[in-house]
């Protein structure tokens, strides 16, 4: 009878410990991170990542918002830039050393300025917008402090496809006109793909 309670006491007493570490875990461990990053292909966006507390704190869904206007080669550039995928973390802290992937999407609207419209003889200059959206899939390493206030460093590469030009026919004074532009040198993005590189600072709960 006396080992009977024995065993008993031993493994409510296990429990009770097991139970007590995984709170100490809980507690140490920061599930929610709320910042700001500047980089490519960005510029500037808002953060957010939540450490889900299942499977050793390793996997952290996050999502990434920007919205800019740019001014390049006479061209105004409105941006919208939304990213939004899962975090590996290679410890159980929810910090530290990472990889990650998810999706991309750069919506993009350009008004070319100055663009010369000619019909019958009759030429003036004139603004023209058209849209362009570029998706990609991306895939970062990355590195995430901890503490109260985090620093974050990250770098990837997104793959995805960029035309070089942009074909698009506008009307202005009357007159229609086909053009092909260049697209604009966005940092970051080139035909092949865009170089993801960015710092961020914010504060984890």
């Amino acid at each position: 009878m006396k080992k009977i309670l024995l065993v008993i006491l031993l493994i409510f007493a296990n429990t009770i410990l097991a139970q007590d570490i995984q709170m100490d875990s809980l507690t140490k461990t920061k599930k929610f991170s709320f910042g700001v990053k500047v980089g490519a292909p960005n510029i500037l966006s808002v953060n957010g990542e939540f450490v889900l507390p299942i499977l050793n704190n390793h996997f952290a869904p996050y999502i990434d918002y920007g919205s800019f206007n740019l001014d390049i080669d006479n061209t105004e550039a409105n941006m919208k830039y939304i990213e939004y995928g899962l975090n590996f973390y290679i410890n159980k802290k929810g910090k530290g050393l990472y990889i990650g992937a998810g999706n991309g999407k750069l919506t993009n609207e350009f008004t070319f300025k100055d663009l010369e419209f000619e019909e019958n003889g009759v030429s003036l200059k004139g603004n023209a917008t058209t849209n362009l959206d570029i998706n990609s899939f991306n895939f970062k390493l990355g590195f995430k402090t901890g503490g109260l206030i985090y620093v974050r460093l990250e770098v990837g590469y997104g793959i995805g496809t960029i035309p070089d030009s942009l074909n698009f026919t506008a009307t202005s004074g009357g007159i229609t006109e086909t053009f092909s532009e260049d697209l604009p040198s966005i940092p970051g993005i080139s035909s092949n793909g865009l170089i993801i590189g960015n710092i961020g600072l914010g504060l984890s709960f």
